[in-house]
């Protein structure tokens, strides 16, 4: 008798216990979302690597949602993400809110489960450059990833292979682009939900709470500065400082803007994992050499020297050798046609003669020329300090202050005088 009373006893109290552990435990499960937005690269790897490892070092957690919202990146920083997704000790859910395009597929596939919101999509994962090393390598990583959760791997390659064709589906010679109704028709997608709670739901994981990480300010800020639009803007301002600074005595606005746009395209690079001290070290040793050659006579091994390093530099902090070429072609167009114009239409300017002196002394505005130095007209002699376009010049064992027609002329060089206004000598050089 005594013995059924203690099974009743125990068995009572497992009863009462159970529904109140159950609804402990729901209240207190936490559910992680980890924000992939914009150009996947080093910083947007590092930053969803941390929040993984927030998130597995608590022990209520019971799911992570990646929301994915990108056109793509870095293959490197694609697989590193892919591989932090893969190893999660958590179930994971890839959510695609809006679109996953290029290396955005494969982290889409990472994850345990894929969920697609209504009207986004997913597809053109063609790596760039387009060869054929290169797509064979990143076609195997995408099959390997789909093998390993279970997808159609030949579904995914036609992702980012063009010669794959599959029927019904996608031609040949085109990549597969999917809708979140054709991706769920095709099996691609578990899911189609807008909302965490709906997806949470679908997936039938109890939670308590949905905790969202913000993307910190300085991966926000690396994303803009080293995107395909900002970056050949700031390069192309770098250089129409540095152009204006080479022309302008001392260190003026042409120098500070030089500075601050270059300053802004490394630091976006550094900020962004592109690149480390070492490259903006090699940036600042191209400036110093371009320097020395500026005030040096003709162009030799340092002005080479120089801009090979400014180029090196420029795409060693790039994502890629290929949106290093592009930002640099776009930046030399730009730069030159901003110099053709300045040439143009600055001299209407009253502060063009800041740059080059183009002020004129004309007999018929009531200047009349000096006759001590009408003597000189027709004078040949030599350049002792560098014509910037002013400076000063030897003839006969008397020194003269001149100024060129415009063009910067070496030490030892030939001139003649070719016509003097008031007191302003102008001369140009003897070939």
């Amino acid at each position: 008798m005594k013995k059924r009373w203690l099974v009743f006893l125990v068995f009572m109290m497992m009863f009462f216990m159970i529904p109140f552990e159950a609804i402990g435990t729901s209240q207190d499960k936490n559910v992680y979302v980890i924000p992939i937005q914009g150009e996947i690269g080093p910083a947007v790897y590092q930053y969803v690597r941390d929040n993984i490892n927030t998130a597995e070092k608590d022990p209520n957690t019971v799911a992570i949602i990646f929301e994915i919202d990108t056109y793509g990146g870095r293959i490197d920083s694609a697989e590193k993400i892919s591989n932090a997704i893969l190893n999660a000790s958590v179930p994971t859910i890839s959510f695609v809110n809006t679109k996953a395009i290029s290396a955005g597929v494969l982290l889409t596939i990472s994850a345990d489960t894929i969920v697609m919101a209504p009207g986004s999509t997913i597809g053109s994962a063609e790596p760039i450059p387009n060869t054929e090393k290169t797509l064979s390598a990143w076609t195997s990583i995408l099959k390997g990833v789909a093998e390993e959760k279970g997808r159609d791997p030949q579904l995914v390659a036609a992702t980012a292979d063009s010669s794959i064709e599959i029927p019904d589906v996608v031609e040949r010679d085109r990549l597969l682009n999917l809708t979140a109704r054709d991706a769920e028709r095709l099996e691609f997608t578990d899911h189609v939900k807008e909302n965490y709670r709906d997806i949470l739901q679908a997936v039938d994981i109890p939670y308590g709470n949905i905790i969202e990480f913000e993307v910190p300010g300085r991966v926000r800020l690396a994303q803009f500065l080293s995107g395909a639009y900002v970056a050949p803007i700031l390069l192309t301002l770098g250089f129409i400082g540095l152009a204006l600074e080479i022309f302008t005595a001392g260190f003026g606005i042409g120098g500070t803007v030089s500075l601050v746009a270059f300053g802004l395209y490394f630091g976006g690079a550094i900020l962004a994992g592109n690149a480390g001290w070492a490259v903006l070290m090699i940036f600042m040793i191209g400036m110093a050499l371009l320097l020395i050659e500026a005030f040096a006579p003709g162009f030799g091994v340092p002005g080479i020297g120089g801009i090979i390093c400014v180029i090196a530099s420029i795409v060693m902090a790039s994502s890629s050798v290929t949106s290093a070429v592009i930002s640099l072609l776009i930046s030399f167009v730009l730069t030159i046609v901003a110099i053709v114009l300045l040439l143009k239409y600055a001299p209407r300017n009253k502060h063009f003669d800041r740059i080059i002196l183009g002020a004129q002394m004309k007999r018929e505005e009531g200047y009349t020329s000096v006759d001590k130095y009408d003597q000189y007209i027709g004078k040949e002699g030599t350049v002792v300090t560098f014509l910037r376009p002013a400076g000063t010049i030897d003839v006969d064992g008397e020194m003269l202050d001149v100024v060129s027609q415009g063009a910067f002329i070496e030490i030892g060089s030939k001139v003649k005088v070719t016509k003097v206004e008031g007191r302003r000598i102008i001369v140009k050089k003897i070939d």
